[in-house]
């Protein structure tokens, strides 16, 4: 099908859903996540800039993923109701206004208000990954949402290596400068490709928010999904989190540069991982999930020989990421079949869980770190994504419908 091909079963009222579209709400998608993220290479540098210990400077992930765990309960439902071209811009414009906060920060509390200010709007990530489902064609949608939320990845690991790169050419506020001004002009074109697309709720507000725990009480499949993604997102903030504290250490001793480099290779897999939702298309999706967290717990055992193996930690990585991929894509091509006058509101229930099970890990993390070093970490990496395979096998919920 070329671009330009109107899908028979393209949505009424929308335009055909092109390539170049998809691209550029992947981009945007890698934006404006990448925003929640940019302070992890930049860990330990920041706190020294402001006298704290690695500990502390710790808080800034854990506050960008509870904001943006908030901003997914209380801000994406609203892309069931209101013009989301809208609502998408707007949220991208404060979005920028926060990363300016942040680069003006004068201390550590202030990095973290503009890191809360940030994190909680640019959950329009996930109102573009609803819409772009609404958009496509049923035969192409599981494809349409893997190479969206590859774009996400990559925003969340390449993001680390542009900070790592623009601390080297100036200092650690320069890529929050760079970021609020690449978010500016998404704004602009979002604003002048987007169509204007209204959903067709007319619940209250309280009521839309509501409705998203309501989805958890009646749909089991979502709640196993919503689980399975929380226990992925919380491996994946654990790895990325200690990972600064290690090869900033006396292990590596690297720079803040060559610390981001390492996002290079988890986007390795976060590109490979796309096709994963080609496998769901094709129905393979449940085999896909499964294959996904057996990567999952193989990369635990890899990473657990990377405190002093360079070529064990990349592959480690690059497994790690593409095995987390693997699972969120199969899971949110699981979750779009549920309820489609729904999307916006599964899609905030399910990310609210990603995220909180993110910061989990993150906390979990530095702890580990902190008492046992790598080996924790890899340790307990280890053994929750076990728990997660074995829950995913022995479940009849974790399976697509």
């Amino acid at each position: 099908m070329s671009p330009s091909a109107t899908p028979p079963s393209t949505p009424p009222g929308l335009p055909p859903l092109t390539r170049f579209m998809v691209a550029l709400m992947a981009l945007a998608t890698g934006l404006v996540v990448a925003s929640n993220y940019y302070a992890q290479p930049l860990l330990h540098t920041i706190g020294q800039a402001f006298g704290v210990s690695n500990a502390a400077a710790g808080t800034i992930v854990t506050v960008a993923q509870l904001s943006y765990a908030a901003g997914l309960l209380l801000l994406v439902p609203l892309g069931d109701r209101l013009e989301r071209r809208t609502l998408i811009c707007g949220m991208t414009l404060v979005s920028a206004a926060g990363l300016l906060v942040t680069a003006n920060a004068t201390s550590l509390s202030m990095v973290l208000l503009g890191t809360g200010m940030t994190g909680f709007v640019s959950v329009v990530a996930q109102i573009l990954v609803p819409f772009a489902a609404t958009w496509a064609a049923p035969e192409v949608r599981g494809k349409t949402v893997g190479t969206i939320m590859s774009g996400l990845l990559l925003g969340i690991l390449l993001g680390r290596t542009l900070a790592g790169g623009l601390a080297e050419i100036g200092s650690w506020r320069t890529v929050y400068w760079v970021a609020a001004a690449l978010l500016v002009v998404m704004a602009g074109l979002l604003w002048r490709r987007l169509p204007v697309n209204r959903e067709r709720s007319t619940l209250s507000y309280p009521k839309l928010v509501g409705s998203v725990f309501m989805l958890f009480v009646e749909e089991p499949h979502f709640r196993t999904r919503a689980l399975l993604g929380a226990s992925v997102f919380a491996s994946f903030s654990m790895l990325w989190t200690s990972l600064t504290f290690l090869l900033a250490g006396p292990a590596y001793g690297f720079s803040d540069g060559t610390i981001g480099l390492f996002g290079l290779a988890g986007a390795m897999g976060a590109v490979a991982a796309g096709r994963f939702g080609v496998f769901v298309d094709r129905g393979w999706g449940n085999r896909s999930t499964a294959a996904a967290l057996m990567l999952l717990v193989a990369s635990w055992g890899v990473l657990f020989a990377a405190e002093h193996a360079i070529v064990a930690l990349i592959a480690g990585i690059l497994i790690l990421d593409l095995a987390v991929q693997g699972v969120h894509i199969t899971n949110q091509s699981a979750i779009y079949r549920l309820r489609p006058e729904a999307r916006s509101r599964l899609t905030s229930g399910y990310m609210t869980a990603y995220f909180i099970g993110g910061a989990a890990g993150s906390l979990a993390s530095a702890a580990a770190f902190a008492h046992w070093g790598w080996h924790g970490v890899t340790t307990i990496g280890v053994a929750l994504s076990a728990a997660t395979l074995a829950y995913a096998i022995g479940s009849r919920h974790a399976r697509i419908q």
